[in-house]
């Protein structure tokens, strides 16, 4: 009783700390600041205006897998471990205690704010300084990427510098246990090489889908217009457009400057060019090609595999091959013994069978060391 008693205990600390852990998030807004919101579900979809199976996909305790979603008023980010709802003015980080994540918060806090974009150019020279002073007074604020991209494009160099270090570690211990294995064949070798191959097939799935969802968002002009928040807040709050202001603007403290920044960055609406998505699409070209090379990795690794294997088969091949040399001349002495036809030598000669049958033995094995010999020699076989 008192043990049963325990277990009820446990599972309900560990179900505490699991729903204690999903209502857990990181807020950080345009300025770069970072704060902790304890929120259930419900507060997180009437904040960010989304439904229940958006917020569904960024549940920890769920699986899903990694997914881009633009809806009307936020960006549903779930990549591997990076778990985030994007609007135009805030960032809602999922398990901000994470080991994972910790490092993308502080990222977030020092590249979000205004300014952080043009923060590189104090490390150009007094004249070009300069002359990019002359370029700031014409472009002004047009030039900065909407508060959306800079979020998205944090996300994704993390998400991609993570798959490419995973790989990178797996390429360290896989190609010197490939190599070990090639030059001897033992059962601990072949089981580190199991589990690397097994790593590697999960790795390639995980990375396998992060690309395929990035080559998605590429091939539909419309889904990446959706990821235009700043976009499609100017346009719903211009007077041109006829449209008011949405109905949940007065819970946002900073309305103003979200529109302003808005209309700023999003210049196309105003023009009325609204299916513009370069400034996007060559976003995600550029990590779509750092995924895919990671991918390229894999495979690489991959066929490095396949060939080890290919190898390893080939000396046992030449193994049994060699053997079933050697038995074959035993049998074949023992099948012309054992022929049913009367000879002179066939009797009166009894204790000449131990002869034979030892001498025959030595034969088969002295030839099944002659062809092993060769091969090692000619290097077909390891060690």
């Amino acid at each position: 009783m008192q043990m049963a008693r325990g277990a009820v205990i446990d599972l309900q600390s560990v179900t505490k700390k699991k729903v204690a852990h999903s209502r857990s998030w990181a807020l950080l807004d345009s300025n770069g600041e970072a704060q902790t919101l304890d929120a259930d579900k419900y507060a997180i979809m009437h904040r960010v205006r989304i439904h229940a199976r958006d917020l569904r996909i960024l549940d920890p305790l769920l699986s899903y897998p990694s997914t881009i979603l633009g809806r009307d008023q936020a960006i549903v980010l779930n990549l591997e471990h990076i778990k985030a709802i994007i609007t135009a003015e805030e960032v809602l980080l999922r398990n901000p205690s994470d080991e994972h994540v910790i490092p993308i918060m502080e990222e977030l806090c020092r590249r979000l704010p205004k300014g952080s974009a043009n923060q590189r150019t104090d490390l150009l020279g007094d004249g070009q300084e300069q002359l990019n002073e002359s370029h700031d007074v014409d472009a002004g604020d047009e030039d900065e990427s909407p508060f959306e991209f800079r979020a998205l494009e944090v996300a994704l160099e993390a998400i991609c510098s993570f798959l490419d270090a995973r790989t990178t570690e797996l390429e360290t211990d896989a190609y010197p246990a490939l190599d070990e294995l090639t030059s001897k064949i033992s059962s601990r070798n072949l089981d580190r090489v199991r589990k690397l191959k097994s790593g590697m097939t999960r790795l390639t799935a995980r990375v396998q889908k992060v690309r395929d969802e990035l080559e998605q968002l590429l091939d539909d002009d419309d889904d990446m217009a959706d990821l235009y928040l700043s976009r499609k807040l100017a346009g719903a709050s211009s007077p041109v457009g006829g449209s008011v202001a949405p109905n949940w603007a007065p819970a946002s403290p900073t309305i103003g400057s979200r529109i302003g920044r808005a209309s700023r960055a999003s210049a196309a609406t105003t023009h009325g060019n609204e299916n513009d998505v370069e400034e996007l699409e060559m976003l995600l070209e550029a990590y779509f090609m750092q995924v895919d090379g990671t991918l390229n990795k894999l495979t690489t690794l991959r066929e490095y595999i396949d060939d080890t294997e290919d190898y390893i088969n080939i000396q046992l091949e030449l193994l049994l091959s060699s053997a079933t040399v050697a038995v074959s001349i035993y049998s074949l002495v023992a099948g012309i013994f054992g022929m049913n036809i009367p000879y002179p030598w066939n009797t009166g000669h009894g204790y000449l069978f131990k002869w034979v049958v030892v001498l025959t033995g030595l034969f088969c094995i002295g030839i099944f060391s002659v062809i092993m010999a060769y091969a090692r020699y000619k290097g077909l076989i390891g060690t």
